[in-house]
């Protein structure tokens, strides 16, 4: 979906970054230029400091960092990046980070294809658009992919709504529940409504303003406060 591409960063600068192995120690290697998870405790001013790495993914550095004795009370954060000549570390995303855009850049090119038309990249809807999404896909939570090969799977559907200045979030069943209705009418009915409300009770944790729409059909979904 053309109108939310402009909120994912490009994968291309990650293509010149560099890689060393770990030390065996687990420590800090000094005098190169390399990337991956670090180990890094936050100065009251300036950048963070580096205490360890590099380690080649997230499991490593956080066992490094539950090894670490417990009478250091600094509080160290784990984060990729590369760490610079000068010793200090630009933050990148991870090789999960990008997995991830990609997963909800797939979801997000299940929406209609007509909101090209009806919200542009600076709409606020856009943004808020990817943040449902996103809390949605986080929540293993699919989007209903409207018109394509898996439509009768269902999913969540999101609707944009400029003039309530919100988007509109209802949950599609499966079609052997909505069109073949196999397990019968009420058990269809009873069904939409528990996911419906599952949905907004989702998002209120996430923080979003919710409100029941078309008699608790769907919710208005508003950005957080």
């Amino acid at each position: 979906m053309g109108v939310v591409a402009g909120h994912f960063p490009s994968p291309a600068a990650s293509k010149e970054w560099l890689f060393v192995s770990v030390l065996p120690s687990g420590g800090l290697a000094l005098g190169t230029v390399s990337q991956g998870w670090w180990l890094v405790v936050d100065e009251e001013t300036g950048p963070g400091r580096i205490v360890a790495g590099p380690f080649p993914d997230r499991a490593e550095a956080r066992w490094a960092e539950s090894a670490r004795t417990s009478d250091v009370r600094e509080v160290v954060r784990t984060v990729y990046g590369t760490r610079r000549n000068d010793g200090g570390l630009s933050q990148r995303p991870s090789p999960q980070d990008w997995t991830w855009l990609a997963h909800l850049g797939d979801q997000l090119d299940r929406l209609v294809a007509d909101w090209d038309a009806t919200i542009s990249d600076e709409d606020p809807l856009t943004t808020l658009v990817v943040e449902v999404a996103g809390a949605l896909a986080e929540a293993g939570l699919p989007l209903h992919d409207v018109s394509g090969p898996g439509s009768e799977v269902g999913g969540a559907c999101l609707s944009p709504e400029p003039g309530l200045g919100g988007v509109l979030v209802t949950w599609r069943q499966h079609d052997r529940m909505t069109v073949e209705q196999v397990a019968g009418a009420t058990v269809d009915a009873v069904g939409q409504q528990v996911m419906n409300a599952a949905l907004a009770e989702l998002l209120r944790l996430r923080g979003f303003q919710v409100s029941a729409f078309g008699g608790g059909s769907g919710s208005l979904v508003r950005p957080a406060l």
